[in-house]
C-alpha cells in the first residue's frame, strides 16, 4: 500500500499529466484569447478614429460655411440687399469675437486692431446705404460706431506711435538709431505702450458696455428691411456721393488749401471708405477694373495713413517739450526733437507727393462715370447671361 502511494506520487511529480488538459481538447476548444482581444481593440480604435474624423470634417464644413458668410463681397448669384445685410452682421460678429476677453483681461492688441478694421468696413457699408436708411438712422448708427472706434483707438494709439518711431529709426539708422535721446524716448514709449495694453478695456464694466452697444446695433441690423435688388441701383447714388467726397478732398489737398494735416486726414477717411465699398460690391466674375480700383485705393490709404501717423507723432513730440508732472513720456532733448521733426517733415513731403500722384490716377473719372464702370457687366458674366436658357 505504501509502495503504491509512493509510485503514484512519483508519477504525479514527474509526469503531471493529471494537472493538464488533454492536448486534443486544448487544440479544439481552448484557443488563445490574444487574437480576439486584438481584434476588439482594433475595432474600438477604428470607431474612435472614425468619430474623430467625422467631427473634424464637421468642423471643417462649419469653418468653410462661416468663411462664406463672413466674406466681404457678394457671392456669384447673391442679390445685393441680403448680401449687404449679411456682410454687416458678419463684421459685427468679427468685432464681438475680437473684443472678447476673460474677466479682468482685456482683448489682445491684435484683437483691438481687427475690431477697428471691422468697424471701418461697417461704416463704409453704412455710407452705401445712407439714402436707404435715411439721414436720421444713418447719423445714429454712424455716431454709435464712431464712438466705439474712438474708445478702441485709445488702446491702439501707443502701439502706433511706437511703430512710427521704429520706422523712422529703420529709415535713418545712423542719424537716429545711435542717438541716446532717441533710444531713451523709445524706452519710455515702449513702457507707455505696455501700460496702455494692460489697461485697454480691462475694466469689465467698460467692456460690457461697449459689447452691449455692439449687440444692440446687431439687433437693429437684423431688423433692416431693404428692398430686393440684384443690381447696384440700390447704392449707386451713395457710391457716387462717396467717390465725389473723396475727389473733392483730393482737389482740396492738391490746391494746398486749409491745414494740410486735417485735409489729408479727411481725404484718407474717404479713400478708406471707397476701398471697402468696392470690396463690398465686388463678386466672382466681376471686371478686373474693380479690383484695380480697390488696390489703388488701398495703396493710397496706406500712404495717407503713414502721413497721419507721422503728423500725430510730431504733434505729441512738440507737446512733450512743455510736459509737466507725470506725463513726460514724450520729453526729450532739444537736439533729439529737432532731428526727429526734420526726419518727419522730409518723409511727409515724399508721402504727400506720392499720394497726390496716386490720387490723380484714382480720381480721374467723374462720379457718374465711376458708377457706370462699377455697374458694367463683365465679359464672363455677359457670356453666362447669354448662355442661360430663355423662357417664352
Amino acid at each position: 500500500m505504501t509502495t503504491n502511494r509512493t509510485a503514484i506520487r512519483r508519477r504525479l511529480a514527474i509526469r503531471s499529466w493529471t494537472h493538464r488538459p488533454p492536448w486534443g481538447v486544448r487544440k479544439a476548444g481552448h484557443g488563445s484569447i490574444v487574437a480576439p482581444l486584438s481584434a476588439g481593440i482594433a475595432a474600438t480604435v477604428a470607431v474612435g478614429v472614425g468619430v474623430a474624423m467625422a467631427r473634424a470634417e464637421r468642423e471643417r464644413r462649419r469653418a468653410r460655411q462661416l468663411r462664406r458668410e463672413r466674406r466681404l463681397g457678394r457671392a456669384r448669384e447673391e442679390p445685393l440687399s441680403p448680401a449687404l445685410q449679411r456682410m454687416a452682421l458678419a463684421q459685427i460678429d468679427l468685432a464681438l469675437e475680437a473684443l472678447a476677453g476673460g474677466e479682468g483681461v482685456g482683448p489682445s492688441e491684435k484683437g483691438v486692431h481687427e475690431a477697428r478694421k471691422a468697424l471701418k468696413r461697417l461704416r463704409a457699408l453704412l455710407r452705401l446705404l445712407r439714402h436707404e436708411l435715411g439721414e436720421r438712422a444713418f447719423a445714429r448708427e454712424n455716431d454709435t460706431l464712431r464712438e466705439i472706434a474712438r474708445r478702441l483707438s485709445e488702446a491702439r494709439d501707443a502701439a502706433v506711435m511706437l511703430a512710427t518711431l521704429d520706422a523712422l529709426i529703420a529709415r535713418h539708422p545712423r542719424r537716429l538709431g545711435r542717438r541716446g535721446g532717441v533710444r531713451e524716448l523709445r524706452l519710455r514709449l515702449a513702457a507707455e505702450h505696455k501700460r496702455q495694453r494692460r489697461q485697454a478695456l480691462a475694466d469689465d464694466a467698460a467692456r460690457a458696455e461697449l459689447l452691449g452697444e455692439l449687440h444692440a446695433f446687431r439687433w437693429r441690423v437684423v431688423s433692416w428691411s431693404l428692398p430686393d435688388s440684384h443690381g447696384l441701383a440700390l447704392v449707386s447714388g451713395d457710391l457716387a456721393r462717396l467717390y465725389g467726397q473723396g475727389r473733392k478732398r483730393y482737389r482740396r489737398t492738391a490746391r494746398d488749401r486749409g491745414e494740410r494735416t486735417i485735409t489729408m486726414h479727411q481725404w484718407r477717411k474717404r479713400v478708406k471708405d471707397l476701398r471697402y465699398a468696392v470690396e463690398i460690391l465686388d463678386r466672382p466674375g466681376s471686371q478686373q477694373r474693380l479690383r484695380k480700383l480697390s488696390r489703388r485705393a488701398d495703396e493710397l490709404g496706406e500712404l495717407l495713413g503713414e502721413d497721419h501717423d507721422l503728423a500725430v507723432f510730431a504733434q505729441r513730440l512738440r507737446a512733450g517739450a512743455h510736459a509737466r508732472g507725470h506725463d513726460q513720456a514724450w520729453r526729450c532733448g532739444r537736439r533729439t526733437r529737432k532731428l526727429l521733426l526734420k526726419a518727419i517733415a522730409r518723409r511727409r513731403r515724399v508721402l504727400r507727393k506720392r499720394a497726390l500722384r496716386q490720387g490723380r490716377r484714382l480720381y480721374r473719372a467723374k462720379p457718374k462715370q465711376l458708377v457706370r464702370r462699377v455697374r458694367a457687366v463683365s465679359p464672363s458674366e455677359r457670356r453666362r447671361i447669354h448662355a442661360a436658357p430663355r423662357h417664352a
